[in-house]
């Protein structure tokens, strides 16, 4: 499988080769000994769609090579533009909607023929009871506590592709956390559209998350629990006082605001302004000692002058967050917002894109460097990229996969590992210590596969 996108995206991918494994197929890294290849899509903004037709189409090359046979297409590209994709691109042999996670073996099998996924989007919901296949090393995983987005973002067509806001129950979450608990997982990262808005359409209102990060805490003994996509209009300010007091809910915040002058967020269909991001984020700072903030911003949005990107500057500047990415607008007719065009060239958005990067690689160096001599808590993820002879691992102020990671430059451990460490060295994004002490083992039980065939859910909790 070729996996593009957000671990949204991810967990979906599992969940099909889950049920690929259930049903007798192997798994292979290696393109070149694969009989299938599966590319699971992303349909986000014009790169990452324009990153899943070129893989799409040099899968297709590929064809009739070796032991390739048969190439399907998952993923949000799959539900949404199959019709065009099955017409341009007749190499592909099979789409997998966003609701038809289960009908991965079908696919490969060849089972499914012409069948395109429905267009109206999706609107199902899968649970703890789904088989999942973790593709992230089983250090940390995702959980995916909902599905579908209901906020009105001008820039985003996610909701037409992924329905409507949709939780799952506080049970099958517990229970699912449970199995990966159990497969040896250390750190569970909760995901969703909109992570904050969790169990709103439950009847739980803006206490959704809270409770369920309470009903994980009590339910699990995962050393590390985390949230990310916070959506400022919808958090909680009471899960700040849990944090402090939870040491196993770790104190970092992913709140992507996007931008933080008043007339591009109106534009973007976004409330808040500056004020209220400095507000809330120096409250949270207030009540959880040692909190890391990141957050995301899209530059070159209709309505950004250079009067705009300034304030944003002055804004990132101020607030001095601990980890920023930074997107230049991708226009698309999909998008709510097409009526306002793209008036921003392209080079500007660049440039913008490149200047703001450049000023927040200045004070995550800055940070950075406040940590060197201290001794502080990480996890261990295992062999570096770079060198099986070198350990990597992250701080609580790192979340897995989009921000820097800790290379260790002495010590034993193994992966999973809960370790003390002492930073030595310092750069922009990542950070250089020394193992002096494991302080949590990892366990030694590791499931590579979690099986749909499953005890009986838990008593209700967090009703």
């Amino acid at each position: 499988m070729i996996g593009l996108g957000c671990a949204k995206n991810l967990v979906d991918g599992e969940v099909m080769l889950g049920h690929l494994v259930e049903h007798g197929a192997e798994v292979v890294t290696d393109i070149d000994s694969a009989e299938v290849v599966i590319v699971n899509t992303c349909g986000f903004v014009e790169d990452a769609k324009r990153e899943s037709i070129d893989a799409i189409l040099e899968v297709a090359r590929r064809k009739g090579d070796g032991t390739l046979r048969r190439l399907v297409v998952a993923g949000c590209m799959a539900q949404r533009y199959a019709p065009e994709l099955a017409a341009e691109v007749p190499e592909i042999d099979a789409f997998v909607g966003l609701d038809e996670l289960e009908r991965a073996p079908e696919a490969v099998l060849g089972r499914l023929g012409r069948h395109l996924p429905d267009q109206r989007g999706a609107l199902k919901l899968y649970d703890h009871t789904a088989p999942r296949l973790l593709a992230t090393g089983g250090v940390f995983a995702y959980l995916k506590v909902a599905e579908g987005c209901d906020n009105p973002c001008t820039f985003c067509h996610i909701p037409a592709m992924r329905g409507a806001f949709r939780s799952r129950t506080p049970d099958s979450l517990v229970a699912e956390a449970r199995r990966l608990e159990e497969a040896g997982v250390r750190e569970l990262v909760l995901i969703a559209q909109d992570t904050t808005r969790y169990g709103e359409d439950l009847g739980m209102g803006r206490a959704g998350l809270r409770r369920l990060l309470e009903a994980l805490l009590a339910g699990t003994t995962l050393p590390w629990l985390r949230f990310m996509y916070a959506y400022p209009a919808t958090l909680d300010p009471g899960i700040f006082p849990l944090m402090a007091r939870e040491s196993r809910l770790v104190p970092y915040l992913d709140i992507p605001l996007q931008h933080a002058a008043r007339p591009v967020l109106k534009l973007m269909k976004r409330g808040g302004d500056a004020r209220r991001y400095r507000e809330l984020i120096a409250k949270a700072r207030e009540t959880v000692p040692g909190l890391a903030v990141r957050t995301t911003f899209i530059v070159g949005f209709p309505g950004e002058g250079e009067a705009e990107f300034a304030e944003l500057q002055a804004f990132v500047d101020e607030v001095r967050f601990d980890h920023v990415g930074v997107f230049a607008y991708s226009f698309q007719d999909e998008n709510p917002g097409a009526a306002l065009g793209d008036p921003v060239p392209r080079r500007t958005k660049e440039r913008r894109r490149r200047v703001l990067m450049k000023q927040q690689e200045r004070i995550s160096r800055e940070h950075n460097r406040t940590l060197r001599r201290q001794e502080l808590t990480a996890i261990v993820e295992g062999a570096s990229p770079e060198s099986e002879y070198l350990l990597q691992g992250r701080l609580p102020r790192q979340a897995p996969e989009v921000d820097g990671r800790l290379l260790f430059a002495d010590g034993t451990a193994r992966a999973g590992d809960i370790v003390r460490v002492r930073i030595t060295k310092a750069y922009a994004f990542d950070l250089v210590g020394e193992i002096r002490e494991v302080l949590q083992p990892a366990p030694t039980r590791r499931l590579p596969l979690l099986p749909s065939r499953l005890p009986a859910l838990p008593a209700a909790v967090a009703r």
